[in-house]
């Protein structure tokens, strides 16, 4: 974090110093987690549904913690607040006042943020120091947490901005003031929070409508709300996919090979993640980094090299004989579909059978049963071999006659099912699992690959 004495840290959350001096110096950075506690650090005690952030200040400060943001009454050097989450928005919006040549770039959408965020990560750390989103941290809570570990010396700062409610994208936008606001696709996610697929892009525009004079929006066009998102706005604008595109893809081996091509030239691009809806989250990053004016070179270098870190997300692992895509860190019917045509590729490559172990998707509102319905037509009319519901009835409604003609349908209620069922597996075969965060598949996906790395069959 910036320089801030501990008196004008005070006076911008409206706090008051507790066994701090007014003027001890404060950059240390945000935690909320106690593992994370050492010097350099200072501990934010939020109180949750379960946990009051309170019972886990004197363990912050023992490991190293210079000092505790708190609303309650402590011992050790602390700043008391009435709310802690809007001193933390307070913080931020005055440290990103005190950074103007900080350049920050806001994404959003319901599908991609983390993918489009790490691409863009690897291309504008060759060009200067960036500071970026960590995990999911992308709320009211998770956004301070990121800009406030920027300081003088970042060039960057890369945030993704999620929504459980309308308003909360334009008070993260209000905070963030951000030089690119990049909106990927409206699609389901959070439909039953929202109501509307309509609601859900008022929310997401609410990024492109905060941002300042002359900023750039860079709008995808997958859907027929995104593209209009800056109609009427003083505001340069970017649409992935036209301004920025590609041009000869190639997916050999589910990988996607292709041309980049920006406004001011062509350069190829070889992605190391699995499949073809990477090539929209990739040319989002390019669009975001053309528009900071990162030559086309250092956006393909960057592209090319990205290792994404985030766990879950078409992560595929060689177990024996046959190939585990894992993709269980959320899912709505449009990730959904991605993923399978992934499969699909990945197994006509080897030659094996393609098997689809799917799970239920959540927070579809009023669209549960056709969301649900739509996944299992798809997968059939892609060419998936096996299509395997765990744990729901909802694909049920589609274990019909024609489409049994096109692949196998088996419902297991529960991962002992599956594990029985895997015995037909055969060597070769590619196996797909996806479900909502919730339905932990990840114990699926470990015992499938604990009983073929064990020999088992």
């Amino acid at each position: 974090m910036i320089k801030l004495t501990a008196k004008e840290f005070a006076e911008i959350v409206d706090g008051q110093l507790i066994d701090l001096a007014e003027d001890k110096i404060l950059n240390q950075i945000p935690i909320v987690n106690t593992d994370y506690a050492a010097p350099g650090t200072f501990f934010v005690a939020f109180i949750g549904e379960k946990v009051d952030g309170h019972d886990f200040v004197a363990t912050a400060l023992n490991k190293g913690s210079s000092f505790a943001l708190v609303s309650k009454t402590v011992t050790g050097p602390a700043i008391l607040v009435k709310d802690v989450g809007v001193a933390l928005l307070k913080l931020t919006t005055a440290v990103r006042k005190k950074l103007p040549n900080m350049k920050l770039i806001g994404i959003t959408g319901s599908q991609g943020k983390t993918t489009t965020k790490e691409y863009l990560l690897s291309i504008l750390n060759q060009v200067g120091k960036t500071v970026a989103t960590e995990a999911n941290f992308n709320t009211e809570i998770g956004v301070p947490l990121t800009v406030l570990r920027a300081d003088e010396e970042t060039q960057f700062c890369i945030v993704e901005m999620g929504a459980r409610h309308t308003g909360d994208i334009k008070l993260l936008t209000q905070a963030t003031l951000p030089n690119v606001g990049v909106v990927l696709v409206v699609g389901t996610a959070h439909l039953s929070e929202f109501g509307s697929v309509e609601n859900i892009a008022k929310t997401k525009a609410e990024l492109i409508n905060g941002l300042p004079t002359g900023a750039v929006a860079v709008l995808g066009n997958l859907d027929p709300f995104t593209p209009k998102m800056a109609d009427g706005l003083d505001l340069q604008k970017i649409v992935i996919g036209e301004d920025v595109r590609a041009a000869d893809i190639e997916l050999p081996g589910g990988f996607a090979h292709f041309d980049l091509v920006t406004p001011t030239g062509r350069v190829p691009v070889s992605l190391q993640q699995l499949g073809e809806h990477q090539i929209t989250n990739a040319l989002a990053a390019a669009s975001a980094a053309h528009a900071l004016g990162v030559s086309n070179e250092k956006i393909a270098d960057g592209l090319t090299t990205a290792v994404l870190s985030s766990k879950w997300r078409m992560q595929v692992d060689e177990v024996s004989d046959i190939t585990v895509i894992s993709d269980f860190y959320n899912a709505n019917p449009e990730s959904m579909k991605a993923a399978i045509k992934s499969l699909v590729l990945l197994s006509q490559v080897g030659g094996g059978a393609s098997w689809a172990i799917v799970g239920k998707m959540h927070e579809l509102g009023t669209s549960q049963m056709q969301g649900h319905l739509d996944v299992i037509k798809f997968a059939a009319q892609s060419g998936v071999d096996h299509f395997v519901s765990v744990g729901t009835d909802l694909y049920e409604a589609g274990n019909t006659p024609e489409i049994l003609k096109e692949m196998s349908f088996y419902n297991c209620s529960n991962l002992d099912a599956v594990l029985q069922l895997s015995s037909n597996f055969s060597a070769g075969d590619v196996l797909l699992l996806k479900a909502s965060r919730s339905e932990k598949f990840e114990l699926i996906a470990d015992a499938i690959k604990a009983k073929w790395s064990g020999g088992e069959s």
